[in-house]
């Protein structure tokens, strides 16, 4: 018997850093990630769609409009907002441009 573990798979496993670099966080790797940004921006416009596609149904069957029927169009526009914002990331272009401005050069 050998008491030497073997080691570990790394199959699907990312290639280390060296040592003087850090990892990206999540927010970093979500920013860089397009298809990332294009598929959940996309879904959440998809889904303010179809809230508003079931709110516009109710409105054609001649029920009077409710307080929930407009909460429920103003959610439906807010997701749509949201999927935008996402798929455009204005914070993170804003941000750039900001500090490379104002940042002083010895």
């Amino acid at each position: 018997m050998s008491t030497v573990a073997e080691p570990a798979p790394t199959a699907g496993v990312a290639a280390v850093s060296s040592p003087g670099e850090r990892d990206p966080s999540p927010r970093e790797r979500f920013q860089s990630c397009w298809s990332c940004r294009l598929l959940s921006g996309g879904g959440l416009i998809a889904g303010g769609l179809y809230v508003f596609r079931a709110a516009k149904s109710v409105m054609r069957t001649g029920a009077p409009p409710t307080i929930g029927l407009a909460m429920q169009l103003t959610f439906a526009a807010s997701l749509g907002a949201w999927g935008i914002v996402v798929i455009a990331d204005p914070v993170g272009k804003a941000q750039k441009s900001s500090t490379d401005e104002y940042e002083t050069k010895p």
